[in-house]
């Protein structure tokens, strides 16, 4: 791609364009995830081409974009209408519902690059590893991430074996990292020690990634083979960075 269809796909100025580039030098420009391809819908070939290595790469240039300020403008309109008869997302992403971290914004993705699967807490069970299944076995994405993040109240609710309706039940499936937590930590284990509640939101985050792979016989194959990756990562509310567990 040159650098004019380069602006094209991006839907930025030239002026914007050439200061991403300045930037990040030229070799990046051609290096996987490059910039000038940020605003092109995924297809099958680009998909299969992408490995689990290159999908975290292009998540973590992404949320660095984001810091940074410089993220792409894209023709979304155009993004549905070439992604209209298919999907070949790179990568699912695991989150919590919070309103604070939408996985497409904090990675700097648009349509049809990702799948989203998102739930109080970003904990996981048989409905959504099944949907994960999907994602990576029958769709192609080629990396999984779990994505907690800070001052998480799902998290800090669990901590505290919040009482009410249906979010009793929802809240429990976080207890087993409260559990593991504890074990090893020195301080006050109640919601109201933030450095606690981060304990356990980074175990969480973990334990979700392991149990996709302990619990899917399809996904662990795939790890196996090398053809997909998953991880655990943790986003700073108060600075939208993320950080992965590698």
């Amino acid at each position: 791609m040159n650098m004019h269809s380069g602006i094209a796909a991006c839907g930025c100025s030239r002026r914007g364009f050439l200061r991403g580039a300045a930037g990040l030098g030229l070799a990046s420009l051609v290096a996987a995830p490059a910039l000038a391809d940020t605003c092109v819908p995924f297809d099958k070939t680009r998909q299969t081409a992408t490995s689990p290595d290159d999908a975290i790469a292009r998540l973590k240039a992404g949320n660095q974009r984001l810091l940074d300020n410089e993220t792409v403008n894209c023709d979304l309109l155009g993004q549905i209408k070439a992604t209209a008869s298919g999907q070949a997302p790179f990568a699912a992403i695991v989150g919590c519902i919070d309103s604070r971290v939408p996985p497409e914004l904090i990675f700097d993705q648009r349509i049809g690059a990702v799948f989203t699967a998102r739930i109080a807490g970003n904990f996981v069970n048989t409905d959504i590893i099944g949907s994960l299944e999907f994602a990576t076995k029958l769709t192609g994405a080629r990396a999984i991430v779990v994505l907690g993040h800070t001052a998480c109240g799902a998290i800090r609710g669990a901590i505290s074996n919040a009482q009410l309706g249906n979010l009793t039940a929802t809240l429990s499936n976080i207890e087993p990292a409260v559990v593991a937590a504890g074990a090893d930590f020195d301080g006050e284990k109640t919601a109201d020690n933030p450095a606690f509640v981060q304990a356990v939101a980074d175990m969480n985050a973990k334990l979700a990634a392991k149990m996709i792979v302990d619990r899917s016989v399809v996904i662990r194959d795939l790890v196996e083979a090398g053809d997909v990756k998953v991880v655990a990562a943790m986003q700073d509310v108060a600075t939208g960075r993320v950080s992965f567990f590698e």
